[in-house]
């Protein structure tokens, strides 16, 4: 065995060692190439290396999102702002740079149903995510039966310590179904756990002046909305439902198809 196979044989063994999977893939095929086209050293290394960096990134990503538990995957890119003019792309593109994420602000998105509050935070959400801080998504009702099962079962204050340690919490869909005592509590003791700790993303189809009715307390809304605003970027929607939107050209196709 000469003196090259070995060195052939230690680099493809320091780099599973090392974990390089991309490189390992692909270094046979470069180097041939490589020696071909006379890369230099220094090209060479830059580009096994930068490979490497964004299969890395990229497997990291997946892996994130995977944990981030979305409904589904919905990027900003694909939303239609011009169905949504009340929406300012001017904060839509301030919210892009996570900067609240590192202020540990919050974004509160309102609204009737359908007209994209969903899409919107699942799209800021993966964002956050690209810029490799943990997310998680959860819906309202969901967060509160796990909230109340932890209860139950003595172990709240880990469940409230994992949900707090995302540097993202998507809760979704406030006001759609109403708060007991115990919900409410429940859920204002994650909102202070979270308080200037890390950002949450909320929507609602509710307006805040009914959060007293949605909590069944207006002691307990003010003291949740008090901490939710205090650090808020807060989003109106006012538009149609997409949804009305797809059912509209429906019926026109079907009334033109029968005229």
């Amino acid at each position: 065995m000469n003196n090259n196979t070995l060195i052939y044989e230690r680099l493809y063994t320091n780099l599973e060692r090392l974990k390089l999977t991309k490189i390992s893939q692909i270094l046979d095929n470069y180097l041939e190439r490589a020696n071909k086209e006379k890369t230099s050293i220094i090209e060479a290394l830059d580009y096994l290396i930068e490979t490497e960096r964004i299969n890395k990134d990229e497997t990291s990503l997946i892996m994130r999102t995977n944990v981030a538990g979305f409904p589904y995957r919905k990027t900003l890119e694909q939303f239609d702002f011009t169905f949504q003019p009340s929406i300012d792309i001017k904060v839509i593109n301030e919210l892009k740079t996570v900067r609240f994420i590192h202020n540990k602000e919050n974004v509160i998105l309102l609204g009737p149903p359908g007209v994209g509050k969903t899409h919107l935070a699942i799209g800021l959400a993966i964002e956050v995510l690209r810029n490799k801080f943990s997310t998680y998504y959860i819906n309202c009702h969901q967060l509160i039966t796990q909230l109340n099962k932890a209860q139950y079962e003595n172990n709240l204050t880990t469940k409230l310590k994992t949900l707090s340690k995302y540097k993202l919490l998507v809760i979704d869909e406030i006001g759609y179904l109403p708060f007991d005592k115990q919900g409410a509590n429940l859920f204002f003791q994650l909102i202070s756990k979270r308080y200037e700790k890390n950002s949450i993303i909320l929507t609602s189809n509710k307006s805040f002046s009914d959060w007293g009715e949605i909590f069944g307390d207006n002691v307990i809304a003010s003291a949740i909305l008090d901490r939710l605003l205090h650090h808020c970027t807060v989003i109106n929607i006012k538009g149609e439902s997409y949804r009305l939107k797809d059912r509209k050209r429906t019926f026109a196709k079907i009334a033109g198809d029968r005229k």
